[in-house]
């Protein structure tokens, strides 16, 4: 059965990093360099720090996580920094888990957390060439409100954003 928790003692940060570092590879192959293809643990960790880290397991495995965060101070997007905005970051699924709920029971434990913080919206930013992504946070809710490029990155992020 599937169960969405917050971030539980017992999993460790490189358990949850190899987690990303699987989930993030056909993005890799893409050529896409998103920060999770090969994130270290710190990286991890320091993503995590200032938010809110849920994870799903089917007993007893790790099968996927994301990390919600309140509206930033600062940001290189700048729909991260509007008043009431929660963002949604380091989203992954294992690759044999996709397609069976898990992504979408993470995303509404964000939702449920932003809702008890009195956020109006959740966004979320991934590459334009992820079309397949982009498709998926559309079945989701969420509708396109802007770009991003951040720095360091080979491709410019579709921004989406979903009201609450």
């Amino acid at each position: 059965m599937l169960q969405v928790r917050e971030l539980p003692a017992g999993v460790s940060i490189e358990e949850l990093t190899g987690l990303l570092h699987r989930a993030y590879a056909p993005l890799g192959a893409m050529g896409l360099n998103y920060t999770a293809v090969d994130q270290t643990p710190e990286v991890t960790a320091q993503r995590i720090a200032g938010g809110q880290c849920f994870v799903a397991e089917l007993s007893p495995r790790l099968v996927g996580t994301v990390v919600v965060q309140p509206t930033r101070a600062h940001s290189e997007c700048e729909h991260y920094t509007r008043a009431g905005v929660a963002g949604v970051h380091q989203f992954a699924v294992e690759p044999d888990a996709q397609g069976h709920g898990v992504g979408r029971a993470l995303l509404e434990a964000c939702e449920t957390w932003a809702r008890a913080r009195r956020h109006r919206e959740i966004a979320i930013d991934t590459a334009e060439q992820a079309q397949h992504l982009v498709d998926l946070y559309t079945r989701f809710g969420f509708s396109r409100v802007g770009h991003v490029q951040w720095t360091g990155k080979t491709y410019r992020s579709v921004v989406l954003s979903k009201a609450l």
